[in-house]
């Protein structure tokens, strides 16, 4: 066995080669993935769309905030990924009774770079993770500096218009990418009025493509609403998945930048 400290400070013990992986974690589910835990991860939640084949491969265990705790401990696994935020808080204890769990905690790119790293460790696949780090850390070396910090505002979701505070992994990627995250006052996921967004007057809104799937339609209504802003959808994924998907977001920052003329 192999003792382990995860990201919340919990210290856990796990067998040399995990076998039997359930991962509550759709980011870190894709890590496993470019990680080539192909065999290993027997569990993924309903989320987990990437990669497709494991829709149709793994069993589904659940939401992230549902788990199904009784099929969960049909499977017997011998290593749960899970994450602060993303997981009920209830599920991660009960499970933790019953088997290893390892939770991230990410706020920080730095966060994020470490759970590569450490998941890379506890799933004995470090010949896989450490390659992956250092790709994703020149990768975002590559990333050229704004020539202006815009103000943007970043939602999440609407009725009621929820965006992200600044201790969140979002506004995080926002400030790599040289954007100003319009929310310095609030944490986590603040709900706004529509005279508070007038108030803060963005020059930038950021509609996300999750968890509230925001579409064209969507966007024009956003647009005559606020006419003083530029309204743009953008890719949720790649401005709040914390693993492996990393590596893909200094390119769609580019391609971002060059559609809104930055």
């Amino acid at each position: 066995m192999r003792q382990f400290t995860d990201q919340i400070g919990k210290k856990i013990q796990v067998i040399e080669k995990p076998k039997r992986i359930i991962s509550l974690v759709p980011s870190q589910t894709e890590l496993l993935f470019d990680l080539g835990l192909d065999n290993e991860v027997v569990g993924i939640t309903n989320f987990c769309v990437h990669p497709k084949e494991w829709r149709i491969t793994k069993t589904k265990v659940g939401g992230t905030k549902t788990p199904n705790l009784d099929l969960i401990q049909e499977l017997q696994p011998d290593l749960i990924i899970a994450n602060k935020e993303e997981n009920d808080k209830e599920s991660i204890e009960y499970l933790s009774s019953k088997f290893p769990v390892w939770t991230s905690d990410i706020a920080t790119f730095h966060h994020a770079i470490d759970m590569v790293e450490k998941i890379g460790e506890i799933t004995n696949t470090p010949h896989k993770a450490q390659p992956l780090k250092h790709h994703i850390l020149e990768q975002f070396l590559s990333i050229s500096k704004a020539k202006s910090a815009p103000k943007v505002l970043y939602l999440i979701w609407q009725k009621p218009f929820m965006s992200v505070g600044k201790d969140t992994f979002i506004s995080e990627m926002l400030s790599v990418s040289g954007f100003q995250n319009c929310i310095q006052d609030d944490y986590r996921y603040p709900e706004l009025t529509s005279e508070a967004i007038q108030k803060l007057n963005p020059d930038f809104i950021f509609l996300s493509s999750e968890p509230y799937p925001f579409k064209e339609k969507n966007r024009a209504e956003i647009q005559k609403q606020f006419p003083f802003s530029k309204v743009v959808l953008v890719d949720g994924e790649m401005f709040s998945w914390y693993g492996s998907r990393l590596k893909l977001f200094p390119k769609y920052l580019s391609t971002l930048r060059s559609n809104i003329d930055l």
